[in-house]
C-alpha cells in the first residue's frame, strides 16, 4: 500500500493529471490551427505566391530547392500558437509574473 500513496503524492504534487488534460487539450489545439491556416489564412496569401499552391511553392537556387511554402505554413502555425498560448497564460490564468530572486 506505500507504493501506491506514493505514487497518488507524485501525481498530486507534480499535478501530473493537469499536465495529461494540458498535452490533450494543446494536441486538439494544433489541428484546429493548422486547419485554420490551411483553409482560412493561406487562401488569402495564395494569390500573391507565383505558382498558386503556397504548400508546393520553392525557390530553386541550382541543385537547391527550398521549399518555403511549406515553411510559411509552419511559421504561421507557430506564431498563432505562440500567440494563443500568451493569451491563455495571460487571461485565463492570471499567473503573476516572475520576478528575480
Amino acid at each position: 500500500m506505500g507504493l501506491i500513496k506514493q505514487f497518488k503524492e507524485f501525481l498530486n504534487e507534480y499535478k501530473v493529471i493537469g499536465l495529461a488534460v494540458a498535452l490533450v487539450i494543446g494536441l486538439a489545439s494544433v489541428a484546429l490551427i493548422n486547419s485554420v491556416v490551411t483553409n482560412l489564412i493561406m487562401p488569402i496569401i495564395t494569390p500573391f505566391i507565383p505558382k498558386g499552391a503556397w504548400q508546393t511553392a520553392t525557390l530553386t537556387l541550382g541543385p537547391i530547392v527550398i521549399g518555403w511554402g511549406a515553411l510559411l505554413g509552419a511559421i504561421i502555425n507557430f506564431v498563432i500558437i505562440a500567440i494563443v498560448v500568451f493569451l491563455i497564460s495571460k487571461f485565463a490564468l492570471k499567473e503573476a509574473k516572475v520576478t528575480k530572486k
